[in-house]
């Protein structure tokens, strides 16, 4: 039972990062339909700037993640402006193609700039401390992670419900020609929105490098699939959604790990989008709706 435990533990401090990126995905997906396969990306330049704050600059790690989310706020920005935006009446594989364009654009301009080898986070940024509760051996990085991870969902569900903001986000998820009637400005809420989901996927870039203690110009194409498949399992386009996928993915994840075998961790997070998308397409919180011809 400890064991199990444990394993619970490891797992939703795993399935925060996947959640976190995962509400990028799902939050562009529900403003203007479009999957965003740079985002992962995104997440890595998020951990390289929380890790050059803190070795460079000498932040504390507060700081470094708040850095690194304005700039990847302003980084996600530019992108839907500079690349997606002139798409916006294009197909939809045209966009597709644009943002697979855009992520290997991320990844190589950062091995050009930075070099292919890993960096390691100094123990100086987060000193590891263990607590034992009740036979539990719980790390400080795991509650820093969780916990920080929560707060900022509960930020974004603030925005979503209760701002001016969020109520447009709403209002041109669910139609964008009835919400220019309205006097909603389409094209900056689709910014704002990129601009939060690129926060998120900042703040879980520098989680990532806090919980493995390395970043790498390649370290957001695995997480960046990880998290479209809780995206997918909650049901695209929904916020809950994408944070409940993202733990069950985290935790699956950890629980084959810890009783099965590591390698085969990919494989079944992938064998879980099979499976959703033969038996629920629509995903846990998805609703099938009619569409009019």
């Amino acid at each position: 039972m400890l064991e199990l435990i444990q394993q619970i533990v490891n797992g939703l401090s795993l399935g925060a990062i996947y959640a976190l990126i995962a509400l990028g995905y799902t939050m562009v997906y529900g403003i203007i339909k479009l999957i965003n396969f740079a985002h992962g990306d995104i997440m890595m330049v998020g951990g390289f700037v929380g890790f050059f704050s803190l070795t460079l600059l000498g932040t504390n790690i507060l700081v470094a993640m708040l850095v690194a989310m304005l700039v990847c706020a302003i980084l996600g920005v530019l992108i839907e402006k500079i690349a997606y935006r002139p798409l916006r009446t294009s197909t939809r594989i045209a966009a597709l193609i644009t943002a697979i364009g855009v992520s290997l654009f991320l990844e190589y301009t950062t091995i050009f700039a930075l070099g292919p080898a890993q960096k390691i986070f100094p123990d100086s940024a987060f000193p590891l401390k263990a607590y034992d509760i009740a036979g539990l051996s719980i790390l400080n990085k795991d509650v820093f992670v969780v916990v920080s991870a929560v707060v900022l969902m509960l930020v974004l569900q603030y925005i979503i419900k209760w701002t001016k903001t969020g109520k447009a986000m709403r209002a041109v998820s669910l139609d964008q020609e009835a919400a220019v009637l309205m006097g909603i400005s389409v094209d900056k809420t689709i910014s704002v929105t990129f601009a939060i989901g690129s926060a998120l996927a900042a703040a879980a870039g520098v989680m990532y490098g806090v919980y493995y203690s390395t970043v790498n110009p390649l370290m957001g194409i695995i997480p960046g699939l990880k998290a479209f498949v809780a995206a997918v399992l909650g049901g695209i386009g929904i916020v809950p959604g994408a944070m409940v996928g993202g733990f069950v993915i985290g935790l699956l994840e950890t629980m084959v790990s810890g009783y099965g075998n590591s390698l085969y961790r990919d494989a079944v997070a992938f064998g879980v989008l099979i499976l959703i998308l033969l038996i629920k397409p629509t995903g846990l919180f998805g609703k099938d709706t009619g569409e009019k011809v």
